[in-house]
Formats: C-alpha cells, sequence, structure tokens
C-alpha cells in the first residue's frame, strides 16, 4: 500500500512523521501521524493507536499530545489517523461541529449520503493497520489503543470488539454511552438509522451489557469537565463494568477539564501503562 510523506522532523531520538494515502474504504486521501522511536536495524515495535474527539484530525495530539519522550522511553510506536473523511465530494452538516467532518464517530454508517464514506470502522480496524504493517516497523502482533471522548468512544468500542487484537484500551474523557447523550443520538441516528439495536456495537456500555469483555481497560476523567454530566456520564461505564464483573480502573482527576491540558497530563502514564501490556 503507497503512502506518501507530508513531513518528518526528528524527536526525542525517533521519526515524528505525518503521511497521506487513498482510502479505498473512505474513497477519500487520508492524512494519519505516525511516531517511530529510535531503534535497532529489523528491530519490530509494539504499536499504540491514538483516536482523537471531535472536530480534530491527527495534528491535535501530534502538537500537543506530549507522548514522544514517553514512546521513546518505551520503544512504542505511535499512530494518529483523523477522525473522519474529508474533501470536497464529502458531504457535511454545515455549522454543526458535532457531526460530519471532523466527526465520525468510528463506524462505518449504513445511511445515506453517509454510507459512501464515512467507514471509519473498517478504516481503523482493517485499512489503515495495513498500511502501518507494510510502511514502518511495527510489530502488529502486539497492538493497544487510546484515545479522546469521540476518539475514546472509539477507543472502547473498537477495543471492546477486538480484544484479540489489542492487548490494552484506555481513554481520556470518552464518551462511554453515546447510545444515552446528544453527541451520541444524533451521530448514532444519522449514521446508523433508527433502529437502535444496530447502536449496540458501537455502545462501550452496551457492548459490556451484551457480553463484551477486556481485562485491561484504563480511563482518566476531569472532574472539572464541561461535558461530564451530559455527554460523557463516566459512571455508566463504572457501573456496567461492576454489573458484568469486569476490572477496569476508572479514575477521577480532580479539576481538570476536557482539554489537551488534561491529556498531555496524564498521557506519559497511559504509554507506560499501555507498554508494561505490550511486552506480555
Amino acid at each position: 500500500m503507497t503512502i506518501e510523506t507530508i513531513s518528518t522532523n526528528r524527536s526525542h531520538g525517533g521519526i515524528q512523521g505525518v503521511y497521506s494515502h487513498t482510502s479505498a474504504e473512505t474513497g477519500t486521501t487520508m492524512t494519519f501521524s505516525v511516531f517511530v522511536p529510535e531503534h535497532a536495524d529489523g528491530a519490530k515495535l509494539p504499536v499504540l493507536w491514538y483516536l482523537s474527539g471531535l472536530t480534530c484530525t491527527h495534528a491535535n495530539v501530534t502538537e500537543k499530545g506530549e507522548y514522544r519522550a514517553a514512546c521513546a522511553e518505551h520503544g512504542v510506536i505511535f499512530v494518529a489517523p483523523d477522525t473522519s473523511p474529508r474533501g470536497d465530494d464529502v458531504p457535511d452538516a454545515e455549522d454543526e461541529y458535532d457531526f460530519g467532518k471532523g466527526a465520525g464517530f468510528y463506524v462505518d454508517a449504513t445511511e445515506q449520503p453517509w454510507a459512501a464514506h464515512y467507514r471509519m470502522r473498517s478504516y481503523i480496524e482493517h485499512e489503515l493497520p495495513e498500511a502501518i504493517a507494510a510502511n514502518f516497523p511495527a510489530d502488529m502482533a502486539r497492538q493497544s489503543i487510546t484515545g479522546h471522548s469521540m476518539g475514546g468512544h472509539g477507543a472502547l468500542t473498537i477495543g471492546l470488539r477486538n480484544p484479540e487484537r489489542f492487548r490494552s484500551i484506555s481513554a481520556f474523557s470518552p464518551i462511554v454511552a453515546p447510545s444515552e447523550v446528544p453527541w451520541g443520538e444524533k451521530a448514532l441516528g444519522r449514521y446508523l438509522g433508527t433502529d437502535r439495536a444496530s447502536w449496540r456495537e458501537y455502545d462501550a456500555v452496551a457492548l459490556i451489557e451484551d457480553g463484551a469483555r477486556h481485562d485491561h481497560i484504563l480511563v482518566d476523567q476531569g472532574t472539572a469537565d464541561d461535558f461530564l454530566v451530559e455527554q460523557l456520564r463516566t459512571h455508566r461505564l463504572a457501573e456496567a463494568c461492576d454489573a458484568a464483573g469486569t476490572d477496569a480502573t476508572i479514575r477521577l482527576q480532580a479539576g481538570y477539564d476536557h482539554s489537551y491540558y488534561f491529556i498531555s497530563t496524564f498521557m506519559a502514564e497511559h504509554v507506560a501503562w499501555h507498554a508494561e501490556r505490550l511486552k506480555l
């Protein structure tokens, strides 16, 4: 699979790159970033995926996430995809930051006009991993996943659906039960239609209720997050895990909000936590 190099920069001994490729899943050009730590010739490194939130691209975490020092220390490749398809021919919802471009919700849309391009589930689960495996020194037998907000939703649902692939799952301020909150009801209803049963595979709480399990889940949530009560509802994930007898570390961080000031504060801990499990 051919990729185009947009930029590369030396950082913490490794290479931070930004790349693009033509996606068969989305029918668009997709841009993503990859940090590869310094490593011995021929070595294969574990991979940590990071899924971004509403309105974001790969650039937000690449520029503000402060993950490179930790990834260099632990020898972990860090991959940051975009959040949706983009381009003049991609349908959008103008003046709605929580739907359309920048708000793909990591689903494969089934409703028109979204179905042709909004295939972020298949892009993240299948197509982009093939590009990473083909172009970077990645050990695809050792992968973990994390994300923020809408991307935290993506990390939880993709990780829970694919426990054999991802050794650990973490999230910052995730939307844990999108079927129950305004952001999710809008997105899932428009992308997937009115049959709420079809939403459940894109809802972490519903997946756990329906039997999905993972042994390694870490969530950090700021108590000063303006979206906590209405949109994120972290307590619902705790309730679902407790009811299912599934262990999860869910930490409320006093005084932190929804921003990258919060994410960058705890990013190194998340990288180290994943790295320990990626050594198994």
